[in-house]
């Protein structure tokens, strides 16, 4: 293992790899990610997750959205997800409070934020998964060996996830067990791998080069529900 910040480690087959798109944030930081915490309160989540169950608009929007995707993308052995669309009330907090932080988020990563994509609200019931991938490259394997990536989406700089719903125990409509989020290459001190709990109101930012490259772990029970989305940036 590689050492990429205080506390965390990545592989080191890793290092080896032409990646084009590499960038990482300041090794003596604690973590290579961000988490801010509290962006929304609890009742703001639970208005979502009650509009994403309930309002026909966003029904309409998932089928909108999935005619935009790539067969690929929504291949069930890559990806099982509902994709919804955030409604306009919500999409206004958001962006307001996005942009309180984002002095924040250019600091930690030492960049400048330019343009965003639209916010997709992703829900996963019971059995939704997202297999191994990178935000912005694809994964090149030989004889099912991995070999290296290609940049596919130069414009993903930063990835941010939202989650709406917790990890809990005992699954509700505002939380669900299973879904973890794991980042496949980086690792604890011990050789654990980095897997994220989401909390509903959390916010996770992260650079989304194959350093990142993460997986949602299937959900066993109830809702996992989060906002992602993704950033082009200057380089400072």
């Amino acid at each position: 293992m590689t050492q990429i910040s205080n506390k965390i480690y990545c592989s080191d087959f890793l290092i080896s790899f032409d990646i084009e798109t590499k960038l990482l944030p300041n090794p003596y930081y604690d973590y290579p990610f961000l988490i801010i915490e509290n962006f929304l309160d609890e009742n703001e989540c639970y208005e979502i997750n009650k509009k994403v169950k309930e309002d026909d608009d966003y029904q309409k929007a998932q089928i909108k959205i999935q005619k935009l995707i790539t067969t690929a993308k929504i291949n069930e052995k890559i990806r099982k997800t509902n994709i919804y669309s955030l409604n306009e009330k919500y999409l206004e907090i958001y962006t307001k409070r996005f942009l309180n932080y984002q002095p924040i988020i250019e600091e930690y990563f030492k960049l400048a934020l330019t343009t965003s994509t639209n916010i997709q609200v992703l829900e996963y019931i019971k059995d939704s998964f997202y297999a191994m991938h990178s935000d912005d490259s694809s994964m090149i394997y030989k004889d099912n060996e991995l070999i290296g990536f290609v940049p596919v989406a130069k414009q993903r700089k930063v990835s941010s996830v939202l989650f709406t719903t917790s990890t809990n125990k005992v699954a509700s409509d505002n939380s669900f067990t299973g879904g973890e989020l794991l980042f496949n290459f980086l690792f604890d001190k011990n050789g654990n791998e980095i897997k994220i709990e989401p909390k509903a109101g959390m916010m996770l930012v992260f650079l989304s080069n194959p350093y990142f490259t993460h997986e949602v772990l299937k959900v066993i029970k109830g809702r996992r529900i989060s906002l992602v989305q993704w950033h082009n940036a200057i380089i400072n």
